[in-house]
């Protein structure tokens, strides 16, 4: 189920649906008789290209997701526990720690430290699987976090979360009722406090890895079509299938535990029938 859900969201995303739609407008063209319709829809196609890596729009697209949490900043409470949430990770022993975990993770990281030095005496929480890779991306995190200075015993490992819901409820065994700080990606903290919730925690939000940022004045950066910008629409729409599957999912259960109430009340007056009559 997992796997299946990340190969449609993949194919769903806005770059490979517009080139499915490309080479479906160029199949027409070259093998049918429907050569304007193909035109048309590979014309759609390219101009789709076009805006989704158009900043104008990509940045208008994902600044509201992720100015939703304010940055974290240090108070008079304690805090026992600082999670961060895994991203992608390579393994090359040719290649420096830091070079091995992708960008979003660094970033990830590079935060979690810097609000876990601010408390000395809090506990680093590092999540994630290793996705068909021998060293999972909570160990991978480690291992830069080590190089970094952190000690290893304030080091807490959650290797087989997937995903959020599945980090959400493994912290749940360590945090309790205790004080987290939780750090993920500005784009995807909306996700992570509703699954965190969930779990029954009430985390302080800590988000970082901002991509869209309104102050780019230079004309050659603002209106060419840029590969950072087609990220930016990506990230927007991969959080936004997300939130539409936490809905789903949510109705899915409430669904299941509605029928079963049902039909355990049916029981309850059967068997109160059948009491009735003996």
């Amino acid at each position: 189920m997992f796997e299946l859900k990340k190969v449609v969201s993949s194919l769903l995303m806005p770059l490979p649906a517009m080139l499915i739609l490309a080479f479906l407008g160029l199949a027409l063209v070259m093998f049918t008789t429907k050569r304007k319709t193909g035109c048309l829809i590979t014309l759609t196609a390219l101009c789709g290209i076009f805006l989704i890596a158009f900043q104008p729009i990509s940045s208008r697209l994902l600044m509201p997701l992720e100015r939703q949490y304010s940055v974290f900043l240090p108070t008079d409470k304690s805090v026992d526990f600082v999670m961060v949430l895994g991203s992608g990770h390579v393994v090359d022993d040719q290649i420096p720690p830091t070079s091995e975990l992708s960008r979003t993770g660094l970033m990830r990281l590079s935060e979690g430290i810097r609000i876990l030095r601010m408390y000395p005496g809090a506990k680093l929480i590092l999540s994630g699987y290793g996705g068909g890779l021998e060293i999972s991306n909570a160990r991978m995190m480690a291992k830069v976090a080590l190089a970094l200075g952190v000690s290893k015993p304030d080091i807490i490992l959650l290797e087989t979360a997937k995903d959020t819901w599945e980090e959400a409820r493994q912290a749940a065994a360590f945090v309790q009722n205790k004080k987290v700080v939780l750090v993920t990606s500005a784009s995807h903290m909306q996700r992570a406090i509703y699954e965190f919730n969930g779990a029954g925690i009430q985390p302080t939000p800590a988000p970082t890895n901002y991509l869209a940022h309104k102050n780019i004045v230079q004309p050659w950066n603002k209106y060419m079509p840029k590969a950072i910008y087609l990220e930016q629409t990506e990230r927007y729409w991969h959080e936004t299938m997300g939130l539409m599957w936490q809905r789903l999912r949510d109705w899915i259960d409430h669904q299941e535990s509605s029928t079963s109430e049902s039909t355990n009340n049916a029981v309850d007056k059967v068997s109160e029938a059948t009491n009735d009559l003996l």
